[in-house]
């Protein structure tokens, strides 16, 4: 029998390198860049979760972080409330599930509309869930944020590894289903909705499965992030900012690979904290790149390593 040759191409060297390293910094770096790494990782989901959706199905969510913010709100308000009454992983996964209710009762009404009314949509669900968490600070803690009492380990190390393996894992479930049926469904809904239709595929239930999914991903991670923070606030998981970061970080990985939103979200975050010492200059470099990326490689980082580039 013969034997299959392992890939040559660069994405696929660059990717085991990349994961190799990933796999060794616990050995020698230090809890600071662990930290920023643990953040990076979260963030990478926020984006894969968010690719699925933009990526295949072509529906643009402006607001992304409506269905992070539930996730994480939930989880630290039942920690602040009810604890030590409630178990920490009880309420990461009523993080999840609440999102996946939330993210069921937005899509069923943005799923009637399309293209920017589709997204205005959902930016508008984020605004308002931005003025429940000030209106209702007694349960919140509103513009101040609210502090959670407990965490799953204060561990940089421990850390690190709880966010990389559910980045990995959560990298792996997504890339398989955009691989699928769903997701080849959700490519074609995406390119020609009318005629996928025309070919018997169910455009709107596919679509309500790729916003599910990526509404418990969302929830999931976001919950852990609060339970990593130990805090949580506006400004972190709803501002409508972090939205934007979590968009770039996709589009700049590369749409529709799911795996190029994760380098996308390790680099800006890099990026980010790399050119702190230059102030608001650091914003300007970034997105100077980012546009550089985006208009000469309209692939992402992952067009990059397959040697696309387009002027």
């Amino acid at each position: 029998m013969k034997l299959r040759p392992l890939p040559a191409s660069r994405l696929f060297w660059t990717g085991a390198a990349a994961f190799a390293v990933a796999m060794l910094l616990p050995l020698y770096a230090s809890g600071y860049v662990l930290g920023l790494l643990t953040v990076a990782y979260y963030t990478a989901v926020f984006a894969m979760s968010w690719d699925l959706l933009f990526g295949f199905a072509g529906e643009v969510n402006f607001g992304p972080t409506f269905l992070i913010g539930v996730g994480a709100y939930t989880a630290g308000i039942l920690d602040a409330r009810l604890s030590p009454g409630i178990s920490i992983y009880l309420c990461i996964l009523a993080g999840a599930a609440a999102a996946v209710v939330a993210g069921v009762a937005l899509a069923l009404p943005a799923l009637r509309v399309s293209g920017p009314y589709f997204g205005l949509t959902t930016l508008v669900a984020v605004l308002m869930l931005q003025n429940f968490i000030i209106v209702a600070a007694d349960l919140t803690g509103g513009e101040i944020g609210l502090a959670v009492p407990d965490v799953i380990t204060i561990d940089a190390s421990a850390n690190y590894w709880i966010a990389f393996c559910f980045m990995t894992v959560s990298g792996a479930i997504l890339f398989g289903l955009s691989r699928s049926p769903i997701g080849l469904i959700l490519q074609a809904s995406g390119q020609d909705k009318v005629q996928a239709g025309a070919l018997g595929f169910n455009v709107t239930k596919h679509k309500l499965v790729a916003f599910i999914v990526s509404a418990f991903f969302s929830g999931l991670a976001g919950a852990l992030m609060v339970f990593y923070m130990g805090t949580a606030s506006v400004g972190s998981f709803v501002d409508i900012s972090v939205g934007v970061q979590i968009i770039i970080a996709a589009v700049l990985g590369g749409r529709r690979t799911v795996i190029g939103a994760a380098m996308g979200a390790v680099f800006l975050i890099g990026m980010g904290e790399l050119l702190r010492p230059l102030g608001e200059l650091a914003t300007l470099i970034v997105s100077v790149i980012a546009l550089c990326v985006i208009l000469y490689f309209p692939d992402g980082f992952v067009g990059m390593l397959r040697g696309g580039a387009r002027a």
